[in-house]
């Protein structure tokens, strides 16, 4: 029987340096993650990476950092061929790369929609091939994707637009990796109170969003916490192995499909 566990597994995040893959990572290791494997996109990012690794590496486990822009499908192949040089191949990958648009539709420029489409759809795709052709067999793949995708809103069509196909992405691909035991998922958290999300809202958007979800006054900030969400994450990847070619929302009430 395979073993589901964290314990002695090998892991891949993307954007794993900061924010919400950062307290992946460091949980993952916490958990008894044997080496981790810490992307992130840009030499702006590399102090807080470093530091990544070396709080995951104080937890006990390996850890390397190597910057990517995964735009490029040749980029994401090099990613885990790279890591599996380094740590050996995957048990786990997990992909928490996105890039937040808010924009009328009627403004978004074609060059906003193909960075949009890049990072959010493209990236998503590419990561999910190269986890199905380089992941350990019986290995986890999980994709964060966003709780707008159970929302009947204006303003997000670029972004929840082009976070849409990877609910798509995780059901074929959980069909064509499902016969080596790989498990599939996505990931859908409300907004986060993290930098990712404030320069994308104005103050009365964000007074919104902090009382939106049915939960909003028991979280420290009417948000989602990333602490709340990365539980969820660990067992997609983990003991729940059985849920696979499926998109969770993790929101605290904030939408529902």
């Amino acid at each position: 029987m395979a073993d589901h566990s964290i314990k002695g597994k090998t892991v891949l995040i993307a954007g794993g340096a900061k924010n919400l893959g950062g307290l992946i990572a460091r949980d993952l290791a916490g958990h008894g993650a044997k080496a981790v494997a810490i992307h992130y996109n840009s030499a702006a990012s590399r102090a807080e990476a470093e530091q990544t690794v070396a709080a995951v590496e104080a937890l006990g486990a390996k850890a390397v950092a190597f910057q990517a822009d995964l735009t490029r499908a040749q980029a994401v192949e090099q990613l885990f061929a790279d890591a599996s040089a380094a740590l050996g191949r995957p048990d786990i990958a997990i992909n928490t790369v996105g890039k937040v648009l808010k924009k009328a539709m009627a403004e978004v420029s074609e060059a906003e929609y193909d960075e949009m489409s890049a990072v959010n759809a493209k990236t998503a795709f590419f990561f999910l091939k190269e986890a199905g052709r380089q992941l350990n067999d019986n290995g986890k793949v999980c994709t964060i994707v966003t709780s707008l995708l159970g929302a009947y809103t204006p303003f997000y069509s670029a972004y929840e637009g082009l976070k849409a196909p990877v609910e798509h992405f995780t059901r074929a691909a959980s069909k064509e990796f499902g016969e080596r035991g790989i498990s599939v998922t996505a990931v859908g958290p409300g907004p986060m109170d993290t930098p990712f999300f404030y320069p994308a809202e104005g103050a009365d958007a964000v007074a919104y969003h902090k009382t939106a979800a049915a939960l909003s006054k028991f979280s420290k900030t009417g948000l989602t916490d990333i602490e709340d969400v990365v539980p969820f994450i660990r067992f997609l990847v983990s003991e729940g192995w059985w849920i696979t070619g499926q998109t969770l929302l993790i929101n605290g009430g904030y939408t529902t499909k």
